[in-house]
Formats: C-alpha cells, structure tokens, sequence
C-alpha cells in the first residue's frame, strides 16, 4: 500500500540563506500550512527554533530544525535530500516550557513562558542581591552576583552553560539554578533542582539594586520577585535525528577537547 506523502510547512528566519533554503525544500516536498501540517520544519538556528516553538506550542505539531544560523545545538543538519525519511525516523522529544510570574516595582504581574531560561540580571553598576527560595522555604537568604538563572533541560546547553552550569539529558526531571558572576557566596556554583518544585526569588534592596528579569525572550524591568514553575499544560515537540539525537549531543558537549 503507497503511503501518502508526509505534510510539511517550512519556515524560516530572516537570513538570506534561510529563506533559499526554504523555497529549494518547498519546491521539492510541496508545502502546507503550518496548522495543517504533520511536521514544521524550521531553518535557522537555536533563536528560531525557540521563537517557532512558542508559536506553536500545544499544537501537537513536532517542530524539525535544520540548522541555517549560528550554533544549531537544537537543529539538524541541513540536507534536501532524504528528508521525508529523515523526519520518519527522527527521535521525538517533548518539552514543557518555565513560567514566570514576575512582580515589578509598580506592582504588575507579568507572565510569559521560556523554554530556555528564566533569568535575572542587574540593572546598574550595583551588584544584584537576591533571596532564594523553592517551595516556600528560603534556601538562601543573600546571594550578590551579576544575574542568576534557572534552565530547562533544553536550555541548559545555552546560557547556562555559558555561565558554568550543568548539562542536563532532555528527559531529566530536572532545573538548572546557576550564578552569574556570584560574589557573595562566592563558592556557591548553583544547584540542581527537581523540576517540579516553585522556585521564588526576591530582590533585597530593589532601589538601591535593580534587577530585570527575562524568559526568553520577554524582559521585565525593576522586578520585586518573580515565581517560576514547569508548566506541565504546555508542550512542544522537537525532532531529532537518531544518529546525531540530543543525548549524542550532549555527551559529545562533555567530552570535547578544549
């Protein structure tokens, strides 16, 4: 029996070679609508795959990335030929994304989603200080630093790993809670965290230290706190190919030679 064709939509970023990539593949394979699609295939780089799987989160559409940017680490290699196959036989991973309830010194809430990271960060030439606490008891009372973050799996081989933080498997149930720059505790690396816990911070000082505070993509200024969970209602789905999956990924990452 001839099986039908798999629905594809491509998009892609801004850059000229991205968008030639996606004419080459959409006169090849045809191309749908994204909402009708079987798989979104996205070309570009971490920053797209992040932007394309906040539009289409909770869709139930697996997300394809062929890298078409700058490091790729969520992407594919990009090939036009076999993709169809490729897609077929990729490894399916689903994610659930952060969300943060950030309080500023108005008093407004502000809630947005980050796959990445949620992270905090000061505003002026003063040091941050930050009180940490995970479900309702305070786990550090005085923490001053240049920022501080908490990644998902997905995210923790970005900035996090910028800043010194672990590299988790995508199916570990776990948080990343990393320094920037801290200063006082200075030995404090960070910690590793369930990621079914509510994590708060609050700002000590707020005037004297002021602090934004970012999901992704979506900043907050002068924050007083914010709150951060997993939001187990929201789900992406990202494809990897089997020879070159996100676990493959990660070891490699750990076993580079510098």
């Amino acid at each position: 029996m001839k099986v039908a064709p798999l629905k594809l939509a491509f998009l892609s970023n801004d850059t000229l070679q991205a968008k030639r990539a996606l004419n080459k593949l959409a006169r090849q394979y045809g191309e749908c609508d994204p909402l009708a699609a079987d798989v979104i295939v996205a070309l570009g780089g971490d920053g797209f795959m992040l932007q394309t799987q906040h539009q289409f989160m909770n869709s139930g559409i697996p997300v394809y990335g062929m890298n078409k940017g700058g490091v790729g680490f969520l992407m594919n290699k990009y090939r036009v030929e076999d993709l169809e196959a490729r897609i077929l036989k990729a490894a399916s991973n689903r994610i659930h994304p952060l969300e943060m309830n950030a309080t500023d010194a108005q008093g407004n809430v502000h809630v947005s989603q980050a796959i990445n990271e949620v992270s905090m960060h000061r505003q002026s030439y003063q040091a941050a200080n930050l009180m940490i606490s995970i479900d309702g008891k305070v786990r550090l009372k005085s923490l001053i630093c240049d920022g501080l973050l908490l990644a998902t799996p997905a995210g923790s081989t970005a900035y996090n790993l910028s800043a010194h933080g672990p590299i988790l498997p995508l199916d570990a149930p776990l948080l990343a809670l990393t320094p920037v720059s801290p200063f006082r505790p200075r030995r404090w690396r960070g910690a590793l965290i369930p990621n079914s816990v509510n994590v708060q911070i609050d700002v000590i000082e707020p005037d004297k230290r002021p602090v934004s505070a970012v999901a992704d993509h979506a900043e907050v200024k002068s924050v007083l706190n914010i709150k951060i969970h997993e939001d187990k209602n929201s789900t992406g789905i990202l494809l990897f190919d089997n020879e070159h999956s996100w676990d493959e990924r990660i070891l490699a990452e750990q076993f580079q030679e510098y």
